[in-house]
């Protein structure tokens, strides 16, 4: 309770000293102060703050050279009356498209709504022509007609998006509570943070979706501005904590990847990237399972035999994503692409169960219930030779499961004799399961707390029983000896204790003092 509270103060802290000694770039002093402008202070405590290069020969080059825009106050076209898109000829359509542009590319403080009104909207009138314009089907009737975006307006598109995404996020729930508790973790009950210039980023954001998707971009022209540099800043906003903002990158990221064929490999290379630093470094990021729904999909469209790039990917990658402490955020969408890829290849169904017994957690219950569940749809598309070949370690570990003091993990393992296909693959090879699993249910039976794991536990003894009756009491009978055999090793451990103690007190003598 009390880390709760120091990192609720430590984030409102550190949020309004955000907005009270911080001015984003191109805001501009109001009117109505006739002093000097105020000093630009910049947040930029997070990975994403820093962007990527551009290469030398990337267009963002010319654009990360050249000067930062001017404060909206320094700008006197901002508030200029410009006509509507619609309303002028088709041949002055580009230059009204970069004037607008400017203006959309123009950047201002919305943690205060009292500064620049009129530029704001003006900028949130420019930004939803624009996205109709983008979105709206070519009236062109002939190939011949001109592009509705000439390769200038494209790039100076491109610009004025970066400019508004492409923003130092705010510093994260754990950074802020870490100055003051150094163990300070992210609290999955904390509310997100929600961006107050969300109302204008969506509108830009849903200027890039448009353009991306539209039929009027051609990929040749546009992945001259949509390239690595920007893909790889788009990845690195995927951890921002805002909700709103993850869900249109995914989006958007997803139909990059289905539109620019040339960005493929790349961009699947760079969400590796994101998963190896999360998984061995930070063990922090808000858009793990939004990357993941990414995957899913492109998983899905994997074409048969599997590339060895994909097998290792899952090996390397989504395999070890289940060791995080995190793991329960994301875990629906990691067990999706987990199963798709033994749905698509039911080969690697093997490598996929000593996985997760690699990573089996050791003391975390919630955990335990979640692998259970994967492992049942794992084993729903596995086959009896692959099922054969990992089956022993496997049911030690469901054993396990099936003792645990914490009823909700016995009461998921016994779940798994519910599922027809996973009875049939024990039935079909009970004579390597029966003797595994055999003690745990009568230790189950006999001493087990909870009710309901007792019912269970004995309905699954019955189908034993129902199925292989001489297998079962040859079971039984093992069962029997070794506990007979494990009361005799007790007895000969206490007698001979026994015997020693009698020796010691000999020998040093009636005043000793035997513990017992």
């Amino acid at each position: 309770m009390f880390n709760k509270i120091i990192k609720r103060g430590a984030r409102k802290g550190a949020r309004g000293h955000d907005a009270a000694a911080a001015e984003p770039r191109g805001a501009a002093p109001s009117s109505s102060s006739g002093g000097a402008a105020p000093v630009t202070v910049n947040h930029a405590s997070r990975a994403s703050a820093s962007p990527v290069p551009p290469s030398p020969t990337s267009p963002h080059a010319a654009a990360a050279a050249a000067p930062s825009p001017a404060p909206a106050a320094q700008q006197p076209s901002l508030l200029e009356p410009l006509p509507l898109l619609r309303d002028v000829p088709a041949g002055d359509r580009p230059g009204l498209l970069l004037r607008k542009l400017r203006l959309v590319a123009a950047l201002f403080d919305f943690s205060d709504s009292l500064k620049h009104p009129r530029e704001k909207e003006a900028k949130r009138q420019a930004l939803l022509e624009l996205v109709d314009y983008v979105q709206a089907p070519t009236a062109a009737a002939n190939a011949n007609a001109p592009a509705r975006l000439p390769d200038a307006v494209q790039e100076a598109l491109v610009a004025a998006i970066s400019a508004n995404i492409f923003r130092p996020l705010p510093p994260a729930l754990y950074e802020s509570a870490a100055n003051i508790d150094p163990n300070a973790t992210p609290d999955d009950e904390e509310e997100p943070y929600l961006d107050p210039a969300w109302p204008h980023l969506q509108l830009v954001y849903e200027l890039l979706l448009r353009y991306v998707v539209s039929p009027d971009t051609d990929t040749k022209v546009a992945k001259r501005y949509v390239d690595h540099a920007f893909v790889l800043r788009l990845l690195d906003h995927f951890d921002s904590e805002d909700p709103r903002e993850r869900e249109y990158l995914k989006t958007v990221l997803h139909r990059i990847y289905g539109k620019f064929m040339v960005h493929r490999p790349f961009i699947r290379k760079a969400i590796n990237n994101v998963f190896y630093r999360f998984i061995f470094e930070t063990e922090r990021h808000n858009g793990i399972g939004e990357l993941l729904e990414i995957l899913g999909s492109i998983i899905n469209g994997f074409a048969l035999p599997m590339k060895e790039e994909h097998k290792l990917f899952l090996s390397r990658a989504l395999i070890p994503l289940h060791k995080p402490k995190s793991v329960g955020i994301y875990h629906q969408q990691l067990s999706y692409c987990i199963v798709q890829f033994v749905e698509k290849d039911y080969k690697l169904a093997d490598a996929v169960i000593r996985g997760l017994l690699k990573y089996w957690p050791v003391i975390n219950c919630q955990k335990e219930v979640l692998f259970l569940g994967e492992l049942e749809e794992v084993l729903e598309a596995t086959q009896p030779a692959e099922f054969q070949r990992c089956m022993v370690p496997l049911f030690k570990q469901i054993g396990r499961c099936l003792n645990s003091a914490h009823f909700q993990v016995a009461e998921r393992a016994l779940f798994l004799w519910n599922n027809d296909h996973i009875v049939s693959l024990i039935a079909q090879n009970r004579g390597v399961i029966f003797p595994i699993i055999f003690e745990a249910l009568e230790r189950n039976i006999q001493s087990h707390w909870n009710q309901a794991v007792h019912g269970l536990t004995a309905n699954v003894r019955k189908m034993f029983l129902d199925m292989d009756s001489d297998l079962f009491d040859e079971c039984h009978q093992q069962y029997i000896e070794k506990e007979e055999k494990a009361k005799e090793l007790e007895e000969q451990r206490e007698s001979a204790w026994r015997q020693l103690e009698a020796v010691a007190a000999k020998a040093s003598g009636d005043d000793m003092v035997l513990v017992k």
